[in-house]
Formats: structure tokens, C-alpha cells, sequence
């Protein structure tokens, strides 16, 4: 799972805190799970004594599922792994502000391509 988080944390812009309306990537080893979700809304557990969060969220998925979770701040805003029904997991909230360091190919200006778009009248 380590290997999993370090390539993910390399390819996708990361934030370092975790907001209503923000767009995560979630990550399991088994099963083999890669999906992005929306979290709706945070609230504080306050029956538990360090800081737990109910952060509930649609993942959008086939079909797309409403889940609740309850974490401590590191597990959702990605600084560590955590465990569901024996399984480990990773989430982090995706920064698009940031451009990924992963770009693709690049044009160069004298080599123009013939575009794969066409119009239709």
C-alpha cells in the first residue's frame, strides 16, 4: 500500500486539508480500488476523546454510492493509511488548482497535428 500512496501522491496534486465540496481519491489494495468520491459534509464525533470526523460522501462509482465514514484528520487528509473491516485504505483530497507533474506529450511549436475532431454540417 505504501508503493500505491507514493505513485499517487507522484501522479495526482494533493491538498492538505479536507473541505465540504472537495473531490478525493480513494485507494484500497484489496479489493484493488481506485474512485474518486464527493464529500458532502464533515462533522465532529464528539464522543470520542482525539479528533474524529463523520465524513460523508458520494463515490462516483458505477453505480454511484452515498458512504459515511469516521477518521481522524491525518487518514482524510491523506497523511496516513487506515484500515476498513480489515482492509487497508488511503484518501486524499485532489488539488485542481495545481497542475499534475504528469503531462503527457508535449507539442513542439513548428510540429502541427492534424486534429482527430471534425465538424459535421
Amino acid at each position: 500500500m505504501d508503493k500505491i500512496v507514493k505513485d499517487l501522491k507522484k501522479l495526482v496534486p494533493c491538498k492538505d486539508t479536507l473541505e465540504a465540496g472537495d473531490i478525493v481519491l480513494i485507494a484500497a489494495k484489496k479489493p484493488q480500488m481506485l474512485v474518486y468520491g464527493l464529500v458532502d459534509e464533515i462533522v465532529r464525533d464528539d464522543t470520542k476523546r482525539d479528533e474524529w470526523w463523520h465524513v460523508s460522501m458520494h463515490l462516483l462509482s458505477l453505480p454511484p454510492r452515498k458512504v459515511s465514514w469516521i477518521l481522524r484528520t491525518p487518514q482524510m487528509t491523506g497523511l496516513e493509511t487506515f484500515t476498513m473491516n480489515g482492509e487497508e485504505r488511503f484518501m486524499m483530497a485532489v488539488d485542481f488548482s495545481q497542475k499534475s507533474s504528469h503531462t503527457g506529450p508535449k507539442n513542439k511549436p513548428g510540429n502541427k497535428k492534424k486534429s482527430t475532431l471534425r465538424r459535421v454540417k
